[in-house]
């Protein structure tokens, strides 16, 4: 696999920031390096079973088994952020609406803003007709796994250090705590706060007849390609990052990510 040394650039991005629509430039298998360290890799292609469990929890997660939180937006292509070029492209789509739909899985974090002050686990585990979708993503996380451990062995290591006091009640996994699928939902500049310093996440992504959600990283100037059945492993805690407009190439484009992700909330409770 190539190695891509991540050497920090000057940017203007702030939190909260659109991100504005720009091509990929990280298309091909690479394993990440920072300070000589690897935090992380790339596949453009997962190996085939996790082929087949993604395309399994994706198809779930579209159907009526699933509940899941939904909106309606209007359509990428409409936002001042796409890139005028592909604006024109598509302009036969302006003021078309896209469904947004999201799952949590595993666990939820204490709220007490929200009047509730306790860790809990996600209410769809206890929906009978989810547990297709809930064993697929459950068995989609731990293939993730073996698949850090083979390719950056040292940060599996770590990850498992990291995890031991963690409670099993609250684990997603070995590596993870909780999983969010979103369905055509792009991302302003961020940084995952409520991560475990160290941790990794993992963004599986499914798309279909769509350009654009891939995932921009300003520190480093990179932009990782999320083409269908590709998987991304990064320490969403340690630079701001965003997700690119999804912009719909046919009326039945979507992009579905999969994301598997360590919260410090769940360090140390009982």
């Amino acid at each position: 696999m190539k190695r891509i040394d991540l050497i920090p650039i000057d940017h203007d991005v702030k939190i909260g920031q659109e991100c504005n629509y720009i091509d990929p430039n990280v298309t091909e298998d690479c394993i990440f390096y920072a300070d000589g360290e690897p935090i992380g890799f790339y596949l453009k292609k997962m190996p085939e079973k996790m082929c087949k469990l993604a395309d399994l929890a994706n198809a779930e997660f579209r159907s009526k088994n699933v509940p899941k939180s939904m909106m309606n937006r209007a359509s990428a292509i409409n936002q001042q952020s796409a890139r005028e070029d592909i604006k024109e492209k598509y302009k036969d789509k302006k003021g078309s609406e896209v469904s947004q739909m999201s799952v949590i899985l595993g666990s939820i974090p204490p709220k007490p803003m929200v009047r509730r002050p306790y860790a809990s686990i996600s209410s769809v585990h206890s929906v009978k007709s989810a547990q297709t979708f809930i064993k697929a993503m459950l068995l989609l996380a731990k293939e993730s796994e073996l698949l850090i451990k083979e390719i950056i062995p040292s940060q599996y290591q770590k990850q498992l250090e990291l995890f031991k006091d963690v409670p099993d009640k609250f684990k997603f996994g070995n590596l993870f705590t909780s999983s969010i699928s979103n369905f055509n939902i792009s991302a302003a500049f961020h940084r995952d706060t409520g991560n475990i310093v160290g941790a990794v996440n993992v963004i599986i992504c499914k798309k279909h007849n769509s350009k654009g959600g891939d995932l921009n990283i300003p520190d480093y100037g990179a932009t990782i390609g999320q083409q269908d059945n590709s998987i991304l492993v990064y320490p969403a805690w340690r630079n701001v990052h965003g997700v690119t407009p999804i912009l719909p190439t046919h009326e039945d484009g979507y992009r579905n990510s999969l994301v598997f992700y360590p919260l410090k909330s769940f360090k140390g409770l009982k």
